[in-house]
């Protein structure tokens, strides 16, 4: 999806801790810890006027940063992300979260009935499950006990920022409704788009779509 923006605009994609290339500590994958890494690679590449992309668990890291109000932030778009308010499953729901990247029959099931709601090309999908393999101990864990419990519904009221929040119909896990109820409610003007036909993992599923909309997003920034 990067490379639908890129003769246009100058884009940056970054690994949480703990995932992909970045390293795996055994502790601090709080939202604070991640918006601290994330602000890191800001200031090292001296960026002075930006756009926040965030999706699910991301997007719910960029919701706190925005809030600071950093110098520079120009805009902030969520893809599915993860509301401000604590995740509203039961513990036993969220311990078996914790099993989701164990195997790959475990990342497969969790692909087809949790995440997407349209089939990703082949080598697209063993990417997707190459990468959820690779997951750290410490971060697959991190985020369905506590992270995904944090409460920073006070703090988003700060944001000032234009903010778009992009779904899909049919994501199963953020739904619309319950970002127009958790997150649209909070965020000082902030507009929502909902993907027809389109699961959890937005940019996979409909790439040309949120690439669109971030585009125009941030065209609009511009002028």
């Amino acid at each position: 999806m990067t490379a639908e923006l890129a003769p246009r605009f100058h884009t940056v994609a970054i690994d949480h801790r703990g995932w992909g290339q970045s390293e795996a500590p055994g502790r601090g994958y709080a939202l604070a810890d991640m918006a601290a890494d994330a602000e890191g690679v800001i200031a090292a590449l001296n960026l002075r006027r930006y756009v926040l992309v965030g999706h699910s668990m991301g997007g719910k890291v960029a919701q706190l940063m925005a809030s600071r109000r950093p110098v520079g932030l120009a805009g902030l778009v969520l893809v599915a992300p993860s509301p401000p308010s604590p995740m509203a499953l039961p513990v036993s729901a969220r311990e078996m979260m914790t099993g989701a990247y164990d195997s790959r029959a475990t990342v497969e099931a969790t692909l087809d009935n949790v995440l997407t709601a349209k089939p990703l090309p082949g080598e697209l999908r063993e990417q997707v499950i190459e990468d959820s393999l690779k997951g750290a101990p410490a971060a697959r864990l991190a985020w369905p006990r506590a992270t995904s419990q944090e409460d920073i519904t006070e703090q988003v009221g700060n944001i000032e920022v234009p903010t778009i929040v992009i779904a899909g119909d049919l994501d199963n896990v953020d739904t619309p409704d319950v970002l127009r109820a958790e997150l649209l409610s909070r965020v000082p003007g902030a507009t929502l788009q909902v993907l027809a036909g389109t699961g959890h993992l937005s940019m996979l599923e409909s790439p040309s779509e949120v690439a669109a909309l971030i585009r125009g997003f941030c065209e609009r920034l511009i002028l």
